[in-house]
């Protein structure tokens, strides 16, 4: 199978089922010297982890997470991190009756004509399951970008048809509510629509939205490696994302230019846009303003109310699926949005370094500096 790694100098390969004995994740091209300790990545998976609340699946999984290579007294060697996270709470034969047929709004039917031979243990590899090690090599990439003044935070914005007032926006809050969104009446009211449709055996979609505050200027290239065309190739690579949108996104179709463009103007010896319409992109490239990322993500697929579909016999068929399933995908997704940005804004930073020859030169002038000095420490005689 092709596809299960991200990124070009920061780049991780995801592996494991959600069925299988554990998952994990291996980051190449993490710098030497990064303090790193297994509970800088626990609370990053203790955002997604099952069983945390009643709109999530009852699935009860620690997702403790070991740290396996690439560290050594609490930093990182510049060698392979290796993480792994066990499956301590799988219950195949809740899913041994779906191999003869295709649950709707799942990969089973695409993954059979792909492969000819698919893992139906609760989706395999297309189970949200797998976005573990996303998270946990999303940790170490948020970890780095604070050490550039790079924070990167994702919410919950909409359940259903019930938005946050992004007036009383509070991340703090995020961090706190079953929902993952910024503000506490929207919660209370979307945990209650939530336990509607779970009264009716159904699920429920949403948008998470993530912000980047601190990027430089100038991150990102044209054409083909544009910022923001890699940042939705990450995010709508999550599964159940169907639409990213930057900036404002959809609503631009409706304006004129007059109304769209930001206007420049300085601010303390700096330029800076009166508006951020764009999202802090332009051309595909950083602007320095904050980065605005949303995505729409559809109801969980799995649902318990009876559903129209045909088996391997191409007989039509209604089934009624089991299992333990998310009402709403969500709330636990919002920490994989957020790795998927951290991941993907850090490897364009670190690409970023070769882009300018003052730069280059620059810092390897000053390494060059050291060198010569210690140089002639080690010619001059001992005394």
């Amino acid at each position: 199978m092709a596809g299960s790694a991200y990124g070009t100098i920061f780049k991780i390969t995801t592996w494991g089922e959600s069925h299988g004995k554990a998952l994990g994740v291996v980051i190449d091209g993490c710098p030497a010297g990064l303090p790193l300790v297994e509970s800088d990545v626990q609370r990053y998976l203790d955002r997604r982890k099952p069983g945390s609340s009643s709109i999530t699946t009852q699935r009860k999984e620690a997702d403790a997470v070991e740290i396996l290579s690439g560290v050594f007294e609490g930093r990182t060697t510049g060698t392979p991190i290796s993480m792994m996270v066990r499956n301590t709470s799988q219950i195949s034969r809740d899913y041994s009756e779906i191999a003869s047929y295709y649950r709707p709004g799942h990969a089973d039917y695409t993954f059979d004509e792909k492969y000819g031979f698919r893992d139906y243990r609760g989706g395999g590899r297309s189970s949200g399951r797998e976005t573990v090690g996303r998270v946990a090599a999303g940790a170490v990439a948020c970890k780095i970008l604070e050490r550039l003044g790079v924070r990167v935070w994702a919410y919950t914005r909409s359940i259903g048809p019930i938005e946050a007032d992004m007036s009383r926006f509070d991340r703090e809050v995020s961090l706190q509510t079953a929902t993952a969104m910024p503000e506490r009446e929207a919660d209370a009211a979307a945990v209650e629509y939530l336990e509607k449709a779970k009264q009716k055996t159904d699920s429920v979609g949403g948008c998470m939205e993530c912000i980047v505050q601190g990027l430089p200027a100038g991150i990102g290239d044209p054409v083909f490696e544009k910022l923001d065309a890699n940042l939705a190739k990450a995010i709508m690579s999550i599964g159940a994302v169907k639409a990213v949108e930057i900036g404002d996104g959809v609503k631009v179709a409706e304006r004129c230019g007059s109304e769209n463009n930001d206007a420049f103007r300085m601010e303390d010896g700096n330029v800076v846009k009166k508006t951020n319409h764009a999202g802090g992109i332009l051309g595909g490239i950083s602007d320095g303003d904050t980065v605005v990322i949303r995505a729409y993500v559809k109801p969980t697929a799995s649902i318990f109310l009876g559903q129209q579909t045909v088996n391997q016999s191409h007989e039509e068929i209604e089934v009624h699926i089991k299992g333990r399933h998310d009402p709403i995908i969500v709330p636990r997704a919002v920490v994989v949005m957020e790795s998927m940005t951290a991941l993907t804004v850090l490897d364009a930073m670190l690409l970023n370094l070769s882009a300018r020859l003052d730069r280059v030169e620059d810092f390897y002038s000053r390494i060059n500096k050291n060198t010569a000095v210690q140089s002639t420490a080690a010619q001059r005689p001992i005394e």
